[in-house]
């Protein structure tokens, strides 16, 4: 399994397939930073100038069937503003998310929408979003029980959700939700390991997760076991914390 710092620095490529280059397919990855692919494009976060245009695109992204009431966006984003403010901004923010997302000028939006009251990716091509991607493999090696099947929703974890919007209060439950989730993934891959005696590789797992959360006592108090199980009275690591002043 790769350490945490290769990890962070895979990204899904939007042009693993000729069918997403020339189908305009919208892939976005919102894990470990912000990013989006449409077709063969690739937007970067700058390249949305407007905060609440990007703000707008992540919202869609977390909601169920990339879909939003309008009222919702607008109290998400805009809480502070009167209806007819919010709207208005909101328009706006609609308009930028638009013309970033087009390929060209003045074209139709084949990729957002707003209809009646209700704002949504627009249907022109599939989308992808790294999120549903690890919640589904998660949900999915937990009926496999293989460690290859864990690491590889594991692997799908490249950091925590949208870290340039920490303070977002609308990113912040989903956030630590995700994050349970990868830590849970890592506690129970290390308990396969250990049932397969594999004990070196249910401790780089441990260690995955202590470097995640040094607080994490279950993870601690399994690293010290697995170590036992390898014949060593406490685990290397433990006489260095002792020494510290």
């Amino acid at each position: 399994m790769r350490g945490r710092s290769q990890h962070q620095q895979q990204h899904p490529s939007p042009t693993a397939s000729p069918t997403n280059r020339e189908s305009g397919a919208m892939r976005i990855k919102l894990l470990g930073g912000f990013r989006v692919w449409v077709g063969s494009r690739v937007i970067e976060e700058d390249q949305l100038r407007l905060r609440k245009a990007r703000s707008l695109i992540k919202l869609l992204a977390l909601s169920p069937g990339h879909r939003l009431h309008r009222e919702q966006a607008m109290d998400l984003l805009w809480p502070e503003f009167d209806s007819k403010a919010a709207a208005n901004n909101l328009h706006h923010a609609l308009h930028v998310a638009r013309r970033t997302l087009e390929p060209s000028a003045g074209a139709a939006s084949g990729y957002l929408h707003l209809r009646g009251e209700s704002l949504a990716f627009s249907l022109a091509g599939p989308v992808w979003v790294d999120v549903e991607a690890f919640e589904e493999a998660a949900t999915t090696t937990r009926h496999a029980m293989e460690p290859a099947a864990y690491r590889a929703a594991i692997e799908l974890y490249s950091g925590e959700l949208l870290p340039q919007d920490r303070y977002e209060a609308w990113a912040e439950e989903r956030r630590a939700q995700l994050r349970g989730v990868y830590l849970s993934l890592l506690l129970e891959l290390a308990g396969v390991y250990e049932e397969r005696k594999e004990f070196e590789e249910a401790i780089e797992a441990l260690e995955r997760v202590v470097a995640e959360d040094p607080t994490h006592e279950e993870a601690h108090v399994a690293l010290i076991r697995q170590h036992a199980l390898l014949g060593r009275r406490r685990p290397p690591w433990h006489a260095r914390t002792r020494m510290r002043p």
